[in-house]
């Protein structure tokens, strides 16, 4: 595991868009909450790039990641959104380059794909949290999620509890792990090349948006398929929003479909965090060591940042 270095104010955050373009307005709102924190902000020659339904061309999507690890006076690097992208340019990162500068880097959604390989071919703990333009612009960024950002700047350890919100409890147990994951259906979309997650006595996250029950049944059934629901040491449901039967009159709920994937395996389940696409959104370092404990309905993660 590859700690990057906290955060102090005066720093430089770094901005970039290796998925899709971000929307320009909520964008320019989101880099003031950064503001906030006594940062300051520096672009990525391609941040308002567009060809079609990308954030710029692969190569230069490609050369805004590799400038910001590699610029010393850069000491985080923020995704501006998600969307679209990051799976087709997985194969194009120099990890090399990544692990030798290693630095905060913050994102979810489709940044999932780069939180998957940068942590597998680097060790570097990565940050999986609300960004610019998707999240902080909009009026319905909560207070929670800007306090979030706090971890960056001094080493925290995480508690989530019912004081967040209401946890169901799946199956009963206490696990100690490193916690990986993210978005469900991009995890998924990487399985069986080298880049896909490795879950092997870790904590699984997962959590996804506009999926409805039949695709989450689909999706977990590939995960069990390729042997990471076996190979999971416990499984940590987030957010599922916008989840429900649309196609079909007649379907299982979705903790139908979780109880049947999830309930075989013996190891700790337990859902209702509210990580992923929602407000609040609670940020979490992927990678670090968490402790998932259903009988306190606790999770407790280490410090992401050293």
């Amino acid at each position: 595991m590859l700690r990057p270095t906290r955060l102090t104010i005066g720093d430089t955050i770094g901005i970039i868009a290796p998925a899709s373009p971000p929307k320009i307005e909520p964008l320019k709102k989101g880099i003031n909450i950064l503001k906030k924190f006594g940062v300051k902000i520096h672009e990525g020659q391609h941040l308002y790039d567009e060809v079609g339904y990308l954030a710029g061309s692969d190569y230069d999507r490609v050369n805004d990641l590799h400038s910001m690890f590699l610029d010393p006076k850069i000491k985080a690097i923020f995704c501006a959104c998600g969307g679209y992208g990051t799976p087709r340019i997985v194969d194009r990162l120099d990890y090399n380059l990544i692990a030798n500068n290693p630095k905060i880097f913050w994102g979810y959604s489709d940044i999932t794909c780069l939180h998957t390989s940068i942590h597998k071919k680097s060790g570097l703990v990565t940050f999986h949290g609300p960004m610019p333009s998707s999240d902080m612009g909009h009026d319905d960024f909560k207070l929670l999620s800007e306090q979030l950002i706090q971890q960056l700047f001094e080493p925290t350890t995480l508690h989530y509890d019912e004081t967040i919100s209401p946890l169901d409890v799946l199956v009963e147990g206490i696990v100690e792990a490193p916690i990986v994951g993210g978005n469900l259906s991009l995890l998924v979309s990487s399985i069986g090349s080298d880049y896909d997650i490795d879950v092997k006595d870790k904590i699984l996250l997962i959590e996804d948006i506009g999926e409805e029950p039949y695709r989450v049944d689909g999706m977990l059934n590939q995960l069990r398929l390729s042997g990471k629901l076996n190979d999971a040491a416990g499984f940590l449901i987030g957010s599922f929003t916008e989840a429900e039967p649309k196609k079909r009159q007649s379907s299982l709920t979705l903790d139908e479909v979780f109880h049947h994937y999830l309930n075989h395996y013996g190891k700790p389940v337990m859902k209702g965090f509210l990580i992923g696409h929602c407000q609040p959104h609670f940020s979490i370092p992927l990678g670090a060591m968490a402790i998932l404990n259903t009988y306190t309905k606790t999770l407790t993660i280490e410090a992401g940042v050293c």
